[in-house]
């Protein structure tokens, strides 16, 4: 049973604010040297009430991101209403890992219930799940989102991070007891030759930006080549969500009222760059896969699936 106690916030706390906070603290922890970190996750979750659809912002993502523009909310855009909470976690000051330079490497969304324009949602996050992982620490962030009476989940996003390099003690590495690789999102062998291709995509050097203006994710390292660098990448990179939720909008009509969204992402999308993909249908479902067309590289994999 979990323990965790739920702190009521008075708003959807600000994603600028956030990361201003994040940075702040990463400098004090440069400047003092830091005790040791407790693997522990604090056991709390945050809950957001009245929480309501800026149109304007629903129809500036439907419209970068491809998606209908309907009074429908698309799984991704869900995602953009709910991100700032799971970040206000991962902000706390007792957050064992460090919130900048986190790197996103799966998410699974459940579509339980479509989710409309004029709903007025609660939104829930905590985290679980702190694991170790060969280059670091894994953790498992968790947002629900209901109608307003807290009686039925609509939407659930489990979304799992990395920090490279930032192992903690007490933590033990689970391997398979076969020691096989974990099974791939699009449950390819990592051999296998790349499907044909079904769609192109040309990246420009400000897709950082624009999908920063409409999912309000001004993460520096997808804003430009000089804030990125300074986290350890060559250029700015593609959001993992932005990549996941085009791809989505690309299934189309494919997909039924209730699903799973899964992605697994693999290798991060430099800006400016292009993307291949490959859309493959199935016995109901739908998975993609997106890679870089001149190096072979495969940047994300995953599937629409209905919901059991």
């Amino acid at each position: 049973m979990s323990t965790r106690r739920e702190q009521i916030l008075p708003e959807v706390p600000s994603l600028t604010s956030l990361y201003g906070q994040a940075v702040a603290r990463s400098a004090r922890l440069m400047v003092r040297r830091p005790g040791p970190i407790v693997a522990r996750l604090p056991e709390i979750s945050y809950r957001v009430d009245d929480v309501r659809v800026d149109r304007a912002q629903l129809a500036a993502y439907q419209h970068l991101l491809g998606e209908a523009g309907t009074d429908t909310l698309p799984a991704g855009y869900v995602h953009v209403l709910g991100f700032p909470v799971a970040v206000a976690v991962m902000a706390r000051e007792d957050f064992p890992l460090p919130l900048m330079g986190m790197v996103h490497v799966a998410n699974q969304v459940q579509q339980r219930h479509p989710v409309h324009a004029d709903d007025v949602l609660t939104v829930r996050a905590w985290a679980q799940n702190l694991r170790a992982h060969r280059s670091g620490t894994q953790v498992d962030l968790v947002t629900e989102v209901g109608q307003a009476d807290g009686l039925d989940v609509l939407w659930r996003g489990v979304s799992s991070y990395l920090a490279k390099g930032k192992p903690l003690k007490g933590l033990a590495l689970v391997e398979s007891a076969d020691g096989a690789r974990p099974a791939r999102a699009d449950g390819r062998d990592a051999d296998a030759p790349l499907p044909a291709v079904t769609a192109s995509w040309r990246l420009g050097a400000s897709t950082g930006r624009r999908y920063a203006d409409v999912s309000g994710d001004r993460n520096p390292i997808h804003l430009s080549g000089l804030s990125a660098k300074l986290f350890g990448f060559k250029r700015a990179i593609a959001h993992g969500m932005y990549t996941a939720s085009r791809a989505l909008a690309t299934v189309g009509p494919a997909r039924p009222d209730a699903f799973v969204w899964d992605v697994e992402f693999l290798k991060p999308v430099l800006l400016p760059g292009q993307v291949a993909i490959n859309l493959t249908p199935a016995e109901g479902a739908t998975s993609y896969l997106g890679w870089d067309p001149r190096s072979q590289a495969v940047h994300f994999a995953g599937s629409v699936r209905p919901l059991p």
